[in-house]
């Protein structure tokens, strides 16, 4: 409670402050002004300056479509939403739970990944030791790796049969517009594949349910409503997390 005494304190000091200056007639009280100016130059040094400013722009805009489909995002939320499918929890956890979770164990498992890139591309560039494009050429390494790691060879040959360019030799040659769309379809089918074992003994648990009340003559009571809390429970007898979250790592190495 001290903590937060002192948090409202310190926020409304300058609230206090600002309200005495608004209302005291003739206050020196000013809002500041923004200017954007996209004039014309000559210099080689400011277009430059404004093509970074362009690019970082650029790169940020591109930054959810790398995080989706350049790691292991996709493979991890996919898992996730078939499990809560698979249990009939309609919206519980909430899919920000589930965001959020995937979040982490995607920075959980590209960690190593991101340090080589910072160590052999983002520091040399800070210090000026390297271009902007040996930059770029470094931080595709890793993350090219990464992708190649996870790709399935029949994915790989699809994109690289359907360029026109010349065939690479060897999966290092391999460019990386054909590695990315391989990628995202292989780890796609190996999120359906584990989603598809994961649902197995909940399908199993629902007919057993259903044949059970079928039996009884109970047809009017609907069977998820009996078989939500014998998966719940089964689900916590086996350490569900624990299984799904380690298998989903695992699956990465």
């Amino acid at each position: 409670m001290n903590h937060l005494k002192k948090f409202l304190i310190l926020l409304g000091i300058p609230a206090v402050l600002i309200g005495i200056l608004w209302v005291l007639p003739g206050s020196a009280a000013t809002v500041p002004s923004v200017q954007i100016d996209f004039g014309g130059s000559d210099e080689p040094e400011q277009l430059s300056a404004a093509l970074k400013v362009l690019l970082l722009l650029t790169v940020l805009t591109l930054a959810p479509s790398i995080l989706i489909m350049m790691t292991s995002f996709s493979r991890i939320i996919i898992v996730l939403s078939f499990l809560r499918q698979a249990m009939g929890t309609q919206q519980t956890p909430p899919t920000q739970v589930l965001i959020g979770l995937s979040l982490f164990l995607t920075m959980y498992v590209m960690g190593p990944v991101f340090n080589e890139i910072n160590n052999k591309a983002v520091q040399p560039f800070l210090d000026e030791r390297i271009s902007q494009m040996e930059a770029l050429e470094l931080a595709q390494g890793p993350l090219k790796n990464f992708m190649l790691r996870q790709v399935r060879e029949k994915d790989l040959a699809l994109f690289v049969n359907l360029s026109e360019g010349p065939k690479p030799e060897t999966r290092e040659e391999v460019g990386i517009q054909a590695i990315i769309p391989a990628f995202i379809i292989s780890e796609l089918k190996t999120a359906f594949q584990i989603g598809f074992m994961i649902y197995i003994p909940f399908l199993i648990l629902d007919m057993v349910v259903a044949s059970v009340l079928l039996s009884m003559g109970m047809l009017m009571l609907p069977p998820v409503l009996i078989s939500l809390p014998f998966k719940l429970m089964l689900f916590v007898m086996v350490d569900g997390w624990y299984l799904t979250v380690g298998s989903l790592m695992k699956s990465f190495a």
